[in-house]
């Protein structure tokens, strides 16, 4: 058995058992996988999947064993060029972060423009997507890191970070109603047409728990997974927006109004997620603590390590 081999098993498998897939995304042939496949599985003595025919439709109780240890193995494959990169060239390679669009909209292009200065030669991408999407990015090797609120922590396989707090504002037309009735009141958001965040990002719980507590329902007209769409149709007078403060800009929404609501709901923590026992390029290093100012290398570098009592909390 060699790598290739626990290469051509594990992508099969997150391609959703779509072998031409897997060996479009390998640079390979369908034929090629296939034959690898079955050369493993005779080698091991077990079936990796279930077929049907030439289909295949399911992994069997051994093959999940033999997936977990292929990802394992590959990742320390990643770890080791990882090593060789750090001591060849220090200041040279590629960052892939994945997050969500209120970060990569609001927050983070201060923090890559200053990790672009530093380190001119790091390709930087981005990848965005709702939480769960983005905690998959890092778990498929995709992406470095993952930038997002709360859902990091429902993966066992990240290390969570927690980077900064944050909290909701109402957002309307400058001369809505809801923006005089202050102090403002859930009540009083629950009698409007409500926009907000879609049920695919964790924040949303939290709207929908401070609702419920009061025994009210918001009538919810219409979700988006971003600020800026939020805004557009609360622009339209389609209803008021509930969403991140950081995202509202006095100068650059205008004709529009926020009201900080910081008081009505929970606040929300943005972690940052990477794989446990990942090694990092010094620059990762060097981009965690620009975004994150206490997560200082030693402090992330423990927590990869398991050690107890490093918790680098808020």
């Amino acid at each position: 058995m060699n790598l290739q081999q626990m290469r051509y098993v594990f992508e099969v498998a997150r391609r959703g058992l779509n072998v031409s897939e897997a060996a479009l995304a390998l640079h390979t042939s369908q034929p090629g996988v296939s034959r690898q496949i079955r050369v493993l599985e005779e080698e091991v003595g077990v079936d990796i999947f279930i077929r049907q025919g030439k289909r295949l439709t399911g992994i069997t109780a051994p093959g999940r064993e033999i997936l977990k240890i292929a990802e394992r193995m590959l990742h320390d494959v990643d770890n080791l060029r990882g090593v060789g990169q750090e001591y060849s060239n220090e200041a040279s390679g590629s960052l892939s972060i994945a997050t969500t669009h209120t970060q990569a909209r609001y927050v983070l292009p201060r923090v890559i423009q200053q990790f672009m200065q530093r380190y001119p030669a790091v390709r930087v991408s981005l990848h965005q997507g709702n939480p769960a999407q983005v905690c998959e990015y890092v778990l498929t090797g995709e992406a470095d890191i993952a930038i997002a609120t709360e859902a990091i922590g429902e993966h066992p396989e990240l290390i969570m970070l927690p980077c900064y707090q944050w909290n909701r504002c109402v957002i309307a037309p400058t001369r809505h109603p809801i923006l005089k009735a202050l102090p403002l009141t859930l009540e009083e958001i629950a009698r409007h047409p409500v926009i907000t965040y879609d049920f695919a990002f964790s924040g949303r719980s939290q709207i929908n728990q401070a609702f419920a507590a009061r025994g009210l329902v918001p009538n919810v007209v219409l979700t988006a997974i971003d600020a800026d769409i939020i805004k557009t149709y609360v622009a339209l007078g389609l209803g008021v927006g509930i969403m991140a403060a950081m995202a509202y800009d006095e100068k650059v929404d205008r004709g529009l109004r926020a009201v900080d609501a910081a008081h009505l709901f929970e606040s929300a923590t943005t972690r940052l997620g990477v794989l446990k026992n990942a090694y990092l390029r010094g620059y990762a290093y060097a981009f965690i603590e620009l975004f994150a100012p206490h997560l200082t290398r030693r402090a992330v570098a423990a927590a990869l390590a398991g050690d107890e009592g490093n918790d680098p909390g808020l």
